[in-house]
């Protein structure tokens, strides 16, 4: 079970005075083992700390467990991914559970903020020197093959309205509906998120605030404001403590604050989007949630929905059985409460044992996401000690999530003609116009085109704004090897 957790956020007025992530993650296991009533730090034997982006070290986790003068028996440094610290913590309660570990934490930090105001202020960090070659730095992947780089779809923001589009089709929403629906879920999120000590962003807004483009809230790309994406910019640590029932017995840990593991699921999309089955849903996000809810038949007394962009807990809500206003989060989400990239799933966890220490419930839901709509890992919490057999459960539902799989439509690069709509995406630049866009289609035989759309096109604009999912248009390969589309 979870005995300890911990969260550090550091707001100097000066950048030269900012905590490094290493001494942002080592306050936050530090204030775990407080939060268990303290002496576990010399027990830990198995330490993971979450990939991070903003410092170049080498030997992260050896570092660390320098700085915390610990000798753990394992100390792991995870790769990219915003499910890793469920993944992490499931897979150290089943080390427990299996007797190869006693006491374990997950922990992982940045200080984004501080490196980008160093940078504008000319000022020297007097942090760790940079490795010139880190421990698992994030590397080109298959997200971002020579087509995507082609066609400048190839960030977060670029491709997850392809799902956002496709789902409200699906679901027979209109844009403004589907819009509508984003900004009161997101008005929930900044709700709780001021609420939260632990916030990077102590302001709570409504939707209109949310989704209406201004000059500080432009648009990233259509249909998502800056407020409406997660927030990097951030110097904030979080760490997640775990022993064993009888080791918290006896440590004196009351039983009120134990908080158990249950279990949980995970499953991946195909890295690269043109290679999936459809956008609108993740049939990888289905089976790890459908996997949870076997775990809790009861349903969830909280949950925290992964919230990168609206598009994934409006999805997952849907799969859960939820309502439009379900309480969604307990922590904040990504826009509001920060997003330490990797490592929001931490901070997520330590609210939801925060909650269900005051509200317990026999099971609450973490589900976190990685990747672009491509990782997906779900983990069930509880109150109580779980049956046998739920942490047994298997914990990788990859071939349900194949099972659900429709044949995904083979590329026709050179296809000239005939093409529906299937979904879209339109990038906006910093000034918050809209530059260029891109069209995933399905020609009359079945096959997927990916095509760009010049914007500046009459009426182009106007027909992507309404949405064309399922709109008839016109597939050219132009002299730039791409194909290009027309209304």
């Amino acid at each position: 079970m979870i005995i300890g957790v911990g969260e550090m956020i550091d707001r100097p007025a000066d950048p030269a005075a900012a905590l490094e992530p290493l001494a942002l993650m080592a306050a936050a296991v530090r204030a775990a083992d407080d939060d268990a009533g303290g002496g576990f730090l010399a027990r830990i034997d198995s330490l993971d700390v979450i990939n991070l982006v903003s410092w170049r070290y080498d030997r992260v986790a050896a570092r660390l467990a320098e700085r915390l003068g610990i000798t753990p028996m394992r100390a792991v440094y995870g790769v990219v991914g915003g499910e890793t610290p469920t993944t992490k913590i499931h897979e150290a309660a089943i080390r427990i559970m299996n007797g190869d570990s006693i006491v374990a934490v997950v922990t992982g930090g940045e200080a984004t903020n501080a490196v980008a105001k160093a940078k504008a202020a000319g000022v020297a960090l007097d942090w760790t020197p940079p490795a010139a070659q880190p421990e698992n730095p994030i590397v080109a992947s298959d997200h971002v093959t020579p087509l995507a780089m082609r066609h400048g779809i190839v960030q977060p923001a670029h491709i997850y309205p392809f799902y956002d589009h496709a789902a409200a089709a699906a679901w027979g929403m209109t844009p403004g509906d589907a819009l509508a629906e984003a900004g009161a879920i997101w008005a929930a999120f900044s709700q709780v998120a001021a609420q939260n000590p632990g916030s990077w962003g102590r302001s709570a807004f409504n939707a209109e605030q949310i989704t209406t483009a201004t000059p500080d809230n432009r648009y990233i790309a259509w249909p998502y404001t800056k407020r409406m994406v997660a927030n990097p910019a951030v110097n904030q640590a979080g760490a997640v403590l775990l022993t064993t029932l009888a080791v918290a017995r006896a440590a004196g840990i009351p039983e009120h604050r134990m908080v158990f593991v249950h279990g949980g699921a995970g499953a991946a999309e195909p890295v690269d989007y043109l290679a999936r089955d459809q956008f609108g849903h993740s049939v990888a996000q289905d089976a790890v949630l459908d996997a949870a809810m076997a775990v809790a038949p009861g349903g969830f007394g909280a949950v925290e929905l992964y919230s990168c962009f609206p598009i994934v807990p409006k999805m997952a809500r849907r799969s859960l059985g939820l309502a439009a206003d379900a309480a969604m989060t307990v922590c904040g989400g990504l826009s509001f409460f920060g997003a330490p990239l990797n490592t929001y799933m931490t901070h997520a966890t330590c609210a939801m044992v925060r909650h269900l220490r005051a509200t317990p419930a026999a099971h609450a839901l973490l589900y976190g996401q990685g990747g672009y709509v491509t990782k997906h890992h779900a983990l069930v919490l509880g109150s109580g000690v779980p049956e046998p057999d739920t942490l047994m459960r298997p914990r990788d539902v990859q071939m349900e999530a194949e099972a659900m799989r429709s044949p995904v439509p083979p590329l026709a690069l050179d296809h000239e003609g005939a093409a529906e709509v299937e979904t879209f995406t339109v990038v906006h630049d910093r000034e918050g116009a809209p530059a260029y866009g891109s069209i995933i289609g399905l020609t009359p035989a079945g096959k997927r085109v990916f095509a760009r759309i010049d914007i500046a096109e009459v009426g182009a604009l106007e027909r992507l704004d309404a949405s064309p999912v399922g709109a008839a248009g016109t597939v050219t390969v132009a002299e730039d090897g791409l194909q290009h589309w027309r209304f």
